[in-house]
């Protein structure tokens, strides 16, 4: 037997033999990106006493005609849950399915999402004054399932909001329970944010007192993304700043007493690491019931960053101060440890 044959030999004897000690190995921790593949905008949230995230596909407008979903019982080994929802389902959708947020109802799963990127006819120039120029096929939808992994269908046959209140694009929507039980619509592109109240059975939007269907609640700097969460009675608004398709996307907040705000800009939370990722953003956090335990779910580009849709999905710690006000996120490449829920 010649060295060469020799060294080949012994190669693929110690590649097999690692390989296969590497898959024994359990992981400790979930690793960053958290699962394989270009996924955005991630929806992080407790369903069944698993971790879920629902993500964009991100890839180009046309392509983003479905939505995956990934689930855990530890948030370090992570379930893919293909296509749960597509455009054969939904109709009126036929690109840019986007920015899934999740809510469980009376035993169901109604998955919200943006779709079809409608433009205003303000933003297609031609001025303010023609509304019948606005595009109306497209914004925010519902899904519905009996299970978190789908297949959903369309709740509604059409979408909830197609129309650009206070000039906020209908794209982002986040669905937020307030503490008298009220679900809330929080969402909106192109640099508005807006509120909206939902009725029981997420039919329809409900008015204001003053008969608005939305209030604004941009704070300065908003950009899209929003989300919402309560900690020790003070409303948290965080959203995203910055280009999406490029490493300048960076995540904000503020704080406030009331849902409606007012939201002053407290500080940026989590910027480009030129050691780690850029563009980190659009993002979403996970309270461990019953503790002052904090995730945040995000995406980041990778570096080097090829293309405009390479975007990956992460889990870092978020932290607190004693005052309340949130601690710059670290991003890693370990990502977080093994979380068992109760």
């Amino acid at each position: 037997m010649n060295s060469i044959v020799k060294f080949t030999l012994a190669f693929l004897l110690t590649f097999s033999f690692t390989q296969s000690l590497t898959a024994q190995t359990p992981k400790t921790t979930s690793g960053n990106p958290i699962f394989e593949g270009w996924y955005a905008d991630p929806e992080g949230v407790i369903l069944n006493k698993e971790f879920w995230v629902f993500p964009t596909f991100s890839a180009k407008y046309k392509d983003q005609v479905f939505l995956d979903a990934f689930s855990s019982k530890d948030m370090v080994n992570w379930t893919k849950h293909p296509r749960i929802i597509d455009t054969s389902a939904i109709k009126w959708a036929n690109k840019a399915m986007w920015a899934p947020s999740i809510v469980k109802k009376d035993n169901k799963y109604f998955l919200f999402f943006s779709a079809n990127d409608i433009q205003s006819s303000e933003r297609k120039g031609f001025g303010p004054n023609n509304p019948d120029k606005d595009d109306k096929i497209g914004g925010i939808g519902i899904g519905v399932a009996s299970r978190p992994e789908g297949p959903y269908k369309d709740y509604l046959g059409k979408p909830l909001i197609n129309q650009f209140y206070n000039k906020a694009q209908p794209i982002d929507q986040y669905v937020f329970q307030d503490k008298d039980k009220q679900y809330y619509i929080i969402y909106g592109g192109w640099g508005r944010c807006n509120i909206t109240k939902l009725n029981k059975d997420f039919t329809a939007l409900v008015p204001y007192e003053n008969g608005d269907l939305v209030k604004e609640i941009t704070p300065k700097g908003y950009v899209e993304g929003p989300t919402m969460f309560i900690r020790k009675g003070k409303y948290y608004l965080m959203w995203s700043e910055g280009g999406w398709t490029n490493g300048t996307y960076k995540v904000a907040y503020g704080v406030s007493d009331n849902i409606f705000g007012p939201f002053e800009k407290k500080s940026t939370i989590l910027v480009a690491d030129e050691a780690v990722a850029t563009g980190a953003g659009h993002h979403s956090v996970i309270n461990i019931p019953n503790t002052d335990d904090w995730y945040i779910v995000y995406h980041r580009r990778p570096i080097p960053n090829l293309d405009r849709d390479h975007r990956v999905v992460c889990i870092d710690r978020m932290y607190f101060n004693e005052d309340g006000s949130i601690k710059d996120v670290k991003m890693t490449f370990e990502g977080v440890g093994k979380v068992k829920l109760k």
